[in-house]
């Protein structure tokens, strides 16, 4: 009914008229750029003249670049749902949009501005969302949802941490894992209620079988296993019992995963792109954790199936399928979604191979990064028309 009204009330452009619309066409565009300026730079072919080390540059603009303009988009959109009130749109909603734009011109030009300032204009967006999200939550008496706040209060606390360890020391070690780990946990999280419930609903219509299981004991002890490994993973990486903590998450996790019958959902690939997503932050975990015991097993294994496959993949599963929902389509997946999820899948898997073969990283890193390419602007390509025209109705 909120929907309804807001579409009546509404006369502005619709890029701006529900809060997954900008960030989800915009975010996609940036990881489309920010990866196609990082790859010369990781090969020594360019440098950018901001504060950040390049590394620091790269991990910043994928986490709160990209990553935290998905994370906006999707709560955006989410939080009217859960309180029955008017989406953010309109001006309030192109201001906030505004802010994360600066955040990324501020940071690209950085070295010219100042590291403070950069830091200012980057961490507001994150505030200001946040701020957003506890007034429509509390407005709608919905307190049982601020517990989202709080992941979203750590990553802006991740950002400002970034900041200042990158100016500090000249790498924000400890801040690219803050941040990581904050987002695997909200993936965790969100994916915890969102994986079984649409997996729940298309078995359903296909009748008798196994279903999904609900939220039990089990989920509460493989999150809470899940944060306090990444905890270890973020203060001390190669510490070996942090390693079999990560290693013990990670099973759990795979255990969680396989309790939601993920198995029968191959008849909707909308519905399995979920699980595949997922699958990569149990491996992220053991990846991390065997990083600790075996040498031919790099950290940046771990991280980049984290960070391309359960990150990249779990948001563009959630992107497809919200703006197909929320724009009046039909929830079916066609050649140019399975596209999609077809490249984003080939970019964590030749990613994690480039970290663990290094003898063939050199192929299998462009591999990796004209697929991550390839899943994005395709997203903005399928996807941004529906994005910029009004809700079918």
């Amino acid at each position: 009914m909120s929907e309804i009204r807001s579409r009546r009330r509404y006369a502005g452009p619709a890029l701006f008229s529900y809060g997954f619309r900008p960030f989800f066409l915009a975010g996609a565009l940036w990881a489309v750029v920010a990866v196609m300026v990082w790859l010369p730079q990781y090969f020594g072919e360019l440098t950018l003249a901001n504060a950040f080390q390049p590394m620091d540059w790269h991990a910043h603009e994928a986490l709160f670049g990209y990553g935290a303009a998905v994370v906006a988009g999707f709560l955006l959109t989410a939080v009217p749902n859960w309180t029955g009130r008017l989406p953010l749109q309109g001006r309030p909603l192109l201001l906030l949009f505004s802010v994360w734009l600066a955040g990324r011109v501020a940071v690209a030009l950085s070295g010219q501005i100042g590291w403070a300032l950069a830091a200012l204009v980057d961490c507001a967006f994150l505030a200001l969302l946040c701020a957003a999200m506890a007034r429509e939550i509390l407005a709608g008496k919905n307190k049982r949802n601020l517990r989202v706040l709080i992941v979203v209060t750590l990553l802006l606390v991740a950002n400002a941490a970034f900041h200042i360890e990158a100016h500090l020391t000249g790498d924000a070690a400890h801040g690219r894992r803050f941040a990581l780990a904050v987002i695997i946990a909200l993936i965790m999280l969100i994916g915890g209620r969102i994986v079984p419930s649409f997996t729940h609903t298309f078995l359903q219509r296909r009748g008798a079988g196994r279903l999904p299981q609900t939220f039990v004991r089990f989920d509460g002890i493989c999150m809470a296993v899940s944060v306090a490994s990444l905890i270890g993973w973020v203060l001390a990486p190669e510490n070996r019992a942090v390693g079999l903590a990560l290693i013990a998450a990670g099973l759990l996790n795979a255990a969680r995963l396989a309790r939601w019958a993920g198995d029968r959902a191959a008849g909707d690939p909308l519905v399995a792109i979920l699980h595949l997503a997922f699958l990569f932050v149990p491996i992220g975990f053991v990846l991390s954790g065997l990083a600790a015991f075996v040498p031919a097993v790099p950290a940046s294994a771990g991280i980049h199936a984290w960070g391309v496959g359960a990150i990249g993949g779990m948001t563009l599963a959630v992107m497809t399928r919200a703006s197909l929902g929320h724009t009046g389509r039909a929830l079916h997946a066609g050649w140019g979604t399975k596209f999609v999820y077809a490249a984003v899948l080939l970019a964590a898997a030749t990613r994690i191979c480039a970290a663990l073969a290094p003898q063939a990283s050199f192929v299998l890193l462009h591999v990796a990064a004209f697929a991550w390419v390839a899943a994005f602007l395709g997203f903005a390509l399928v996807y941004g028309p529906a994005l910029l025209r009004p809700r079918l109705d």
